[in-house]
């Protein structure tokens, strides 16, 4: 009989099997299958690397590709609906809604790239890139905002970590292809359109809302995976840097992305661990089966979760039996303390909301602008294609060590210190304008320097506005609030890229064609090469970003006592 030994004690073939139900049917296996689901959703992060390939083949200029950025970055944004479908459907629901989502953008986008049908018109590609990209908000539901609910005390370790290996998504898939198709960004939209959408459907019944359950070792276990993913975003770096000084053949970007995944599978290994010693004490304290019949959360049919021990009683769900009061009557007036559950509109027409929403418009406006107009930036100062995919490979690595930096750092400095995350977000909209002026300012180099700092940046200004959110105005309706809580990303990528960047680009590429006697009609691309091309859109970027620092520091202000108290105390249950 088949025996798994483990310290203190063995699981014979019997029990061999309750215990894998046991895992796969547990809180740590559904957190390992959002991992790889998030580790799917960063697609709209390889914008920089296909969409040459998009203004190649279709004949685009600057301001038509901008313009089908804003549409990406407004579709990856905007996910008010996916937020409002999980508040009345099960986790399930959400994620096959964004597979297919997922699938069916990308694969128009590919097809129209790859010529198999006639080219589209531009709102028709308009419309597939804002489908496809808007499938992530789906993943991020599902799996966020569970992940979340299922661990509300570390939530900061939980978003950082969630939203890193999104952050490493585009160097993840970046080597995926390189080993499956070889170097050809049109078969790069084809992987981003089945791959994500094939992780969803599989792992679609494991992520799930289960009771919550206190172990005392948590962290440790967080800190394990904090280690996996920092080694896995390391030789992604790496062999991002390799790949451009050494030329490398198809063997070697199979072996690359096969190590790549061995990685990103490492955090199952210890989660199985985990989930042995908890057997190992169920069974020790005779508490009785390994599972107990509980209603999930989403009224789904019954499912097997893990007995309680040491239960964190619940956020309440339940609307309190007094008396009831028009929704609208206490938005202004009436509202609940910071930290308990706000209703959404109460949430929305907050004060703290609309000051988060103006330092999110231009922040994250402007950093989504960088990120957008990266592969044209280098292109316009003359480096080659390869450099160039190098400075998308490297802001996405670079945008990793950012949430985790902003998750488990804030986190630590808040429980320690009582270090408010909100000033932890005035700092990194700074660190933002450093980066921007040096691509308005460029010298040798700094563009590799600039794209880690707005990679940085870019990756900790996302955990850090989601678990602000949560800390503010509760769980009860997060599904929704920190979907809304990004709207203000889109309008302020439209405001900065479409309105501003774009044309600003266009107006110094027809100068250079007036230099050359040439007219916009005797060119089918319209490019700009030098320092100038981008030099007074970012000046302005830097500025609109300086700016939103600075209304954050009236955040700061406004939650400083907030942030003074406890604000994990009623999940402890004291």
């Amino acid at each position: 009989m088949t025996e798994v030994k483990a310290s203190g004690g063995t699981i014979t073939g019997g029990g061999g099997l309750q215990f894998v139900l046991h895992v796969v049917r547990g809180r740590w296996f559904s957190l390992f299958a959002s991992f790889l689901i998030m580790a799917g959703a960063g697609a709209t992060y390889l914008f920089g690397t296909y969409s040459q390939e998009i203004k190649n083949s279709l004949g685009y200029d600057q301001t038509t590709l901008v313009l089908l950025g804003f549409f990406k970055d407004f579709g990856a944004n905007v996910g008010v609906l996916s937020g409002l479908i999980a508040e009345v459907s099960p986790t399930w629901f959400v994620l096959l809604v964004g597979a297919a989502m997922n699938f069916t953008g990308y694969f128009m986008i590919w097809f129209s790239v790859s010529g198999k049908i006639s080219n589209p018109k531009v709102w028709q590609m308009c419309i597939y890139i804002c489908l496809g990209a808007n499938s992530q908000n789906f993943a991020n539901t599902g799996a966020l905002v569970t992940s979340v609910r299922n661990f509300p005390e570390s939530r900061g370790n939980m978003i950082g970590l969630l939203k890193g290996f999104t952050g490493l998504s585009g160097a993840i898939m970046t080597q995926l292809y390189l080993a499956v198709y070889g170097n050809d960004a049109q078969s790069l939209i084809l992987l981003i359109a089945w791959l994500p959408a094939a992780l969803s459907v599989v792992f679609v019944y494991t992520i799930r809302e289960m009771k919550v359950i206190r172990q005392p070792n948590q962290q440790t276990v967080f800190y394990h995976c904090l280690l996996i993913s920092i080694v896995l975003a390391l030789f992604l770096m790496a062999m991002t840097l390799i790949e451009k000084a050494i030329p490398f053949s198809h063997a070697a970007y199979v072996v690359t992305a096969t190590v790549s995944c061995a990685f990103l599978f490492s955090p199952l290994l210890v989660f199985i661990r985990e989930e042995l010693v908890i057997w190992r004490q169920m069974k020790q304290q005779s508490v009785g089966p390994a599972y107990t019949i509980a209603e999930d959360h989403e009224n789904d049919p019954p499912v097997m979760v893990e007995k309680e021990m040491n239960q964190i009683p619940q956020v309440p769900k339940e609307i309190n039996n007094s008396k009831m009061t028009s929704c609208f009557s206490n938005i202004f007036f009436e509202k609940p303390a910071r930290g308990e559950d706000y209703t959404i509109l109460q949430a929305l027409l907050s004060t703290d909301m609309l000051i988060l929403f103006l330092a999110t418009l231009c922040g994250l406006g402007s950093s989504l602008t960088a990120v957008d107009n990266m592969g044209q930036i280098g292109g316009s100062l003359g480096y080659p294609e390869t450099t160039v995919k190098s400075f998308v490979s490297l802001l996405s690595i670079w945008n990793f060590f950012g949430r985790i930096f902003s998750g488990f750092v804030s986190e630590s400095l808040l429980v320690r210190y009582k270090f408010p995350r909100t000033l932890m977000m005035t700092l990194v909209l700074l660190l933002s304008c450093i980066g921007l002026l040096m691509i308005a300012f460029p010298f040798s180099g700094s563009v590799y320097v600039a794209s880690i700092i707005i990679g940085f940046s870019f990756g900790a200004q996302l955990p850090l506005l989601f678990t602000i959110i949560s800390e503010l105005f509760g769980l009860k309706y997060y599904s929704t609030l920190f979907n809304c809580g990004q709207l203000a990303s889109p309008l302020g990528s439209y405001i900065l890229n479409v309105k501003v960047t774009g044309p600003l680009y266009d107006r110094e590429a027809l100068r250079d064609l007036q230099k050359k006697g040439l007219t916009r009609a005797s060119v089918k691309e319209l490019t700009c090469m030098g320092n100038q091309c981008y030099r007074l859109a970012f000046i302005i970027l830097a500025s609109v970003t300086f700016f939103g620092a600075m209304a954050s520091l009236i955040l700061v202000a406004r939650t400083r006592q907030f942030y003074r108290g406890d604000i994990y105390k009623k999940f402890r249950g004291t």
